[in-house]
């Protein structure tokens, strides 16, 4: 067992499926150990996740239990990818950030979409707005954000620049981040870059209801070359995430398209920025 072994949410389920086979035999653990030949302390502990269980004593325990073999198999599965993930975590040098690498990813990108719910995307954001959003927050993080409007910035006026397709609810706009002064210069920010061909900002108004993957923000990312598939990055103020399976990223572009459907369109959306600052 590795030193300070704390089970993962996997193998607490991998558990859970293991006293669940022996449950549906109506096996005590005593009965069951002495067919798998194991002692019922073993048995116990890999249930309860005390201990990680091992590929071998799941294939045998699917043998004994009579187990169809594509079930056993899946929970086999489960287990070493359990156990890769384990050695990751241990190895910390091998570890790699998302967080730390976004804005590598706008700086290669060809189009970025962004869905948010409570403020600016980053891309778009004045340096100020960010302090002040992130002010009891983490200053790398604050720090990476900065990198990311750098990233995108440098790309703004190059030949082939990056396509940003903002949507975010109208609330987003009245919330006054750092005070009148700084909430007022994000929006005239906004109404400049609006004005860019290849920045398209739309806004979801109040009265629209409930709409797609609201509560659920994401960054959508495209590349030029066919062999990088499109990435979808999500982060809340724990860490950031990567998604990279074609079909989940297939989903956030479903959503970002419906997110646009719903939303006003850019001329009356860029009014909306302009009311709002206005009132400030």
């Amino acid at each position: 067992m590795p030193k300070d072994f704390r089970a993962t949410a996997l193998e607490r389920a991998i558990g859970r499926q293991l006293a669940g086979w022996r449950d549906e035999r109506e096996l005590s653990l005593t009965e069951a150990g002495q067919r798998v030949g194991f002692s019922s302390a073993k048995l116990s502990m890999m249930e309860n996740a005390v201990q990680p269980s091992a590929a071998v004593d799941i294939m045998a325990l699917g043998y004994v239990y009579e187990v169809p073999t594509a079930q056993w198999q899946a929970v086999v599965l489960r287990a070493q990818y359990a156990e890769k993930l384990r050695k990751c975590a241990l190895a910390p040098e091998l570890n790699f950030d998302p967080a730390a690498d976004f804005a590598n990813l706008v700086f290669e990108a060809t189009v970025l979409r962004a869905f948010t719910t409570d403020l600016v995307p980053a891309v778009l954001q004045l340096a100020g707005y960010t302090d002040a959003a992130l002010q009891t927050d983490d200053p790398v993080r604050t720090a990476r954000l900065a990198m990311v409007r750098e990233a995108w910035s440098t790309r703004l006026h190059d030949k082939d620049p990056l396509a940003v397709q903002a949507v975010f609810p109208e609330s987003v706009l009245w919330q006054v981040v750092g005070g009148p002064r700084v909430m007022k210069a994000q929006l005239l920010h906004l109404m400049e870059v609006s004005e860019h061909p290849k920045v398209d900002v739309r806004i979801v108004p109040r009265g629209a209801g409930a709409y797609p993957a609201m509560g659920s923000p994401f960054t959508l990312l495209g590349f030029p070359h066919r062999q990088h598939n499109d990435v979808a990055y999500l982060e809340t103020f724990i860490k950031g995430e990567y998604v990279e399976d074609p079909g989940l990223t297939e989903q956030c572009a479903h959503r970002f398209a419906e997110l646009q459907r719903v939303a006003l369109g850019a001329g009356e959306s860029l009014e909306l920025v302009a009311e709002a600052a206005a009132e400030l």
